[in-house]
């Protein structure tokens, strides 16, 4: 028995170690941390459980069976971030670059089964080159598996990918089909081709990291949900980010303790300006709105006209969406409109309640916008917001025109409780828009014109262009106080806590992709 302990030992000592120590130096230089570093960075300290660490690979050809490392190039295992179950796979780049095999593979379709089972969510972290091309169809094959798994568990378990490191080809489709991707700047690229075949087919030349880097896939392409300055500062936003969501769609969000105490913010009655034209940050609102610092920003660099994350109110996770007057007047386009239904989708898969702050003057306008669908993706926005059945609240801080009203969480398409300011504007278009239609002959005959259209404009916005004739029809459910608005929405969501609705059956809806 002595014998085979030691023997155990040995091999676990080997599988710790990856591809050696050089390799593990190599990773250091880089400004990388190694696979067994990042998870003792993520994990509760002694929590973490190895599972496979002694499997080793299948391959035969190529000369690749001369080089075995324990473990094959990723660890997997489970344990806990702030006492939680969590499952795990860390791709270890020391061993044949972190290149997926069959048997690496079917490490982590494990993980993934378990969590499934179990219920429990699923962190990928990624470091790899993508598949292993001395196992062929094999090594495709295993990420076949793994993206059938991420699609069934999609809705069910929220699913976490950090990019680490290079991620080519295949790879980058696991972490696309997951709920929420980081990246690092200048280690972490995400690319289906790489430069040196873009340059062959399309003449491109273009970097990695102009290509697939932190910056291009947070601003440009939006691929990426969060980017950070290295990986210390990613793992600990993981360990954040856990912290919003339940364990699976069948449980409710941690609550944190919270003594509600006075719950005016009279900044919020300042915080809009008099001019109706005039920009300011809704980041401003949502700070004064919920619990202090627990606002976490989603997408922040792509379509910034629009600002989502997630934050707690009364101790309690939401999700926020918010216009931005400050970027393009807040306006609906096509990016913007994406990326709320994306996050609106996340929370209702996941029961977390969702608060839309409105200041919207309708959807971009122009031929780029039609012509890229504008339509088609101005609709997934209400279509999630319409599909979504957890508690949903609406407060209408200054404008909102047109069928941009109807789509930002309107009480017409699920809304349970309305709100509005004051000074919202709530109508089919803007004063003067509106009266230059209306009254176009009155305007045309009258000998001052400029007299008469300030005259019409007036008159339009004081019948129309405020919160009460909504309110009288029941479409907004009270006008109140800025200051008062965190007091009603602690209060209002707290009423709301136990709402159940039951859709028609179907076997899914058909989103317009």
């Amino acid at each position: 028995m002595k014998e085979q302990v030691e023997k155990l030992n040995k091999k676990k000592e080997q599988a710790l170690l990856g591809g050696g120590q050089k390799r593990i130096d190599d990773q250091h230089k880089k400004g990388k941390l190694t696979a067994r570093e990042r998870l003792d960075l993520l994990m509760d300290a002694g929590s973490f459980e190895e599972i496979g660490a002694l499997v080793e690979h299948r391959g035969r050809d190529f000369g690749i069976d001369k080089e075995i490392y324990l473990g094959d190039g990723v660890v997997t295992g489970y344990g806990t971030i702030n006492g939680r179950i969590v499952y795990v796979f860390s791709q270890d780049f020391t061993v044949f670059g972190g290149s997926l095999s069959e048997t690496h593979a079917e490490k982590i379709c494990k993980i993934m089964d378990l969590a499934m089972k179990n219920g429990a969510p699923v962190i990928g972290l990624n470091d790899s080159g993508g598949a292993r091309i001395q196992e062929g169809v094999v090594s495709l094959g295993g990420y076949a598996d793994i993206f059938y798994r991420n699609t069934v568990a999609s809705g069910v378990i929220p699913q976490i990918s950090a990019i680490l490191g290079p991620c080519a080809g295949g790879a980058v489709y696991s972490p696309a089909i997951t709920d929420f991707i980081m990246m690092v700047e200048q280690t972490s690229y995400m690319f289906v081709t790489g430069p040196n075949v873009v340059k062959t087919v399309t003449h491109e030349d273009v970097t990695s990291e102009e290509l697939g880097g932190a910056y291009a896939h947070a601003s440009k392409s939006g691929v990426t949900h969060f980017t950070y300055a290295n990986e210390v500062e990613c793992i600990n936003s993981i360990k954040r980010l856990v912290s919003y969501m339940p364990q699976n769609c069948d449980e409710q969000a941690p609550v944190y303790d919270y003594e509600e105490g006075n719950e005016v913010r009279e900044k919020l009655n300042t915080v809009i300006p008099a001019n109706p034209n005039q920009p300011y940050d809704i980041r401003e609102v949502i700070t004064e709105i919920v619990d202090g610092d627990s606002f976490h920003e989603v997408h922040k660099d792509y379509a910034e006209n629009i600002v989502v994350g997630f934050a707690r109110i009364g101790g309690r996770s939401i999700g926020v969406v918010a216009n931005q007057p400050a970027v393009l007047a807040g306006v609906l386009d096509i990016n913007s409109s994406k990326k709320g239904a994306r996050f609106v989708r996340f929370c209702d898969c996941f029961n977390i309640p969702l608060l839309t702050l409105v200041d919207v003057p309708g959807f971009l306008p122009g031929t780029d916008q039609e012509w890229h669908g504008i339509i088609t993706n101005g609709a997934k926005l209400l279509y999630a917001f319409s599909e979504a059945t957890v508690p949903k609240i609406t407060v209408i801080v200054r404008k909102a025109y047109g069928g941009a009203y109807d789509v930002m969480n309107s009480k017409h398409i699920g809304a349970d409780m309305n709100y509005a300011w004051p000074n919202a504007e709530i109508a089919v278009m803007g004063a003067k828009g509106a009266a230059e239609i209306i009254f176009k002959k009155e305007i045309s005959s009258a000998e001052n014109k400029v007299a008469k259209l300030k005259e019409v404009v007036d008159a339009y916005a004081e019948n129309f262009a405020n919160p009460y004739k909504a309110a009288a029809r029941g479409f907004v459910d009270e006008v109140i106080e800025p200051s008062q608005t965190r007091a009603k929405l602690i209060r209002a969501f707290k009423m709301m806590e136990n709402k159940a609705v039951k859709l028609p059956r179907k076997k899914h809806g058909n989103i317009p992709l």
